[in-house]
């Protein structure tokens, strides 16, 4: 059966800059053997097939794939999937999009960008003894080198660390060997100077192991909402920022936090790169 299908840009406005996403449309019917192999084959770091939702007060539900299994929730394919759904015309029920899927419902918003409500950690606190040691040892630096780090699992499995400076973020070079089942994001700040010249405060980069390789995220909407979560909530960072990854590998995304009471939003730009129809 033919169904659409659209390659979305996320968290950049400038072309090819971003974090690609594969959107599947009306994905009713597909098997999960079907997702899976449709997701390994676009190689991407997700794909999402949008259905029809099971809960009344969503307006859409969303699966998300890796090339290695399925997703309860992450960011890029949150914001990507809710661009795709309005502008293939889907039309909410109220003033946000509400998105179902596996960590249950997230409500996006679609002004002044599309951002998309932080869910709740499934893990928090401290990360001690040997997971700590495995993780210094996995980005290549001293334990000194750490000025904090936490649990930060709002689905995918992520570890946070911060590293204080933006220069000591880009300067990490990972153990590629050491990453077999780590989710690690590190986060640093830019000095005042350089975050007006770059448009962002902080500098962020994600690691971890696929079912393709090690790599490195371009964007990460789920690790830039559990950093703000940990870092906005200690008072580390301020409620609004905006953080830059992807910089070390050719992306210059920009996602924005702001926090509002007890929300954290996450939010950036969208744009359609590809259309066209998939034979599944």
């Amino acid at each position: 059966m033919t169904r659409t299908f659209s390659q979305v840009d996320v968290f950049s406005a400038e072309p090819w800059l971003g974090n690609p996403l594969a959107v599947v449309h009306d994905a009713d019917g597909l098997t999960d053997g079907q997702m899976a192999r449709f997701a390994r084959w676009t190689n991407l770091s997700e794909t999402t097939f949008l259905c029809a939702p099971t809960d009344p007060a969503a307006d859409y539900r969303v699966r998300i794939w890796t090339t290695a299994g399925e997703l309860p929730f992450a960011g890029h394919p949150t914001i990507g999937s809710a661009h795709a759904w309005l502008e293939a015309g889907g039309v909410p029920q109220g003033e946000v999009v509400v998105q179902e899927c596996g960590a249950g419902l997230v409500d996006v918003r679609r002004s002044p960008r599309l951002g998309f409500a932080a869910p709740p950690l499934q893990r928090s606190g401290p990360v001690e003894g040997e997971l700590r040691a495995r993780i210094i040892h996995a980005l290549g630096i001293g334990a000194a080198e750490v000025d904090d780090m936490a649990w930060i699992d709002n689905g995918p499995g992520w570890v946070g660390v911060d590293l204080g400076t933006a220069e000591a973020v880009l300067a990490v070079v990972p153990d590629i060997a050491s990453f077999t089942d780590l989710k690690v994001t590190v986060l640093g700040r830019w000095s005042s100077v350089r975050a007006a010249e770059l448009g962002a405060d902080v500098e962020v980069r994600a690691f971890f192991a696929d079912g393709r390789e090690f790599a490195e995220d371009p964007v990460t909407g789920s690790a830039n909402a559990g950093l703000a979560q940990w870092l906005v909530g200690s008072g580390a960072l301020p409620s609004a920022y905006t953080s830059r990854q992807g910089s070390v590998i050719g992306r210059e995304g920009r996602v924005r936090i702001e926090a509002e009471a007890d929300q954290v939003w996450v939010s950036g730009d969208a744009v359609t790169r590809i259309t066209g129809e998939v034979d599944l």
